[in-house]
């Protein structure tokens, strides 16, 4: 798995805040993040147009800590934030992934970010209590390993119509199938006489003959020429589809 980059694009607002900046950029690093940064990466005579420019550039994520200065100057593009800015808002943002840019909200009080990132989600870093919480977001973010996985979709859960095995309940067919299963079951031979299942049969001997064409029609049973019956593969998977098995 290859190694996130990230460049931190901050503002000098004070030594404190210039801190709590590399405090967060050692913790990314510790936490298997390249994260770019001028306090180690711009020496005294370093070229600062270049050094912006390749890491946001060669960066997999942006990530934008917003003061009240940090957006003022990116407003009025002063400074090496509003270089930045425009960079950013250059052609080139047209050309790379448009979650790159990650805002951190890091003034107390609002959650104002630049004009042109206001579409974008932000991160809450303004709430010391909540620091840890937001952090673990953001490493998850950037290692692409969310808290929560998209659940795969699963299938249909309704059966079409056609698909779905008739319910016979009632049906002449269904019982002429369960004399023919009893029979079947309670007996060793395959073949099933016709006569004994006529008396059995709670209907009249016409309507049960029509019964019996109509399962053989389904392929359920055959009959030889002595009208004695044999259920079929098809007719033992009926049976068992509609619990006709005792």
């Amino acid at each position: 798995m290859s190694i996130p980059k990230a460049f931190i694009s901050y503002s000098h607002d004070s030594q404190e805040h210039k801190k709590w900046v590399l405090d967060l950029a050692t913790r990314l690093r510790n936490n298997g993040v390249d994260a770019i940064l001028d306090q180690w990466d711009l020496k005294p005579g370093g070229d600062l147009p270049h050094f912006m420019e390749l890491g946001l550039t060669t960066a997999d994520r942006i990530l934008m800590i917003c003061t009240d200065k940090y957006v003022e100057k990116a407003n009025l593009g002063a400074g090496g934030v509003g270089y930045e800015k425009m960079i950013i808002t250059a052609d080139l943002l047209k050309t790379i992934d448009s979650q790159k840019v990650i805002p951190l909200i890091r003034q107390n009080g609002s959650h104002d970010v630049p004009a042109f990132l206001r579409s974008k989600l932000f991160l809450d870093f303004s709430r010391p209590d909540q620091f840890e919480f937001s952090f673990d977001e953001l490493i998850r973010t950037l290692h692409d390993a969310p808290l929560y996985e998209k659940p795969a979709i699963a299938n249909n859960p309704f059966t079409p119509v056609s698909e779905t095995p008739p319910n016979r309940t009632g049906d002449g067919v269904l019982i002429v199938m369960k004399l023919v299963v009893a029979q079947f079951e309670s007996q060793a031979v395959d073949y099933i006489n016709y006569s004994k299942l006529i008396a059995r049969a709670p209907m009249s001997r016409i309507m049960f003959d029509l019964y019996v064409n109509d399962a053989k029609s389904e392929g359920l049973i055959t009959q030889d020429n002595d009208k004695d019956l044999r259920l079929t593969n098809k007719g033992k998977h009926y049976a068992i589809q509609h619990k006709l098995l005792k």
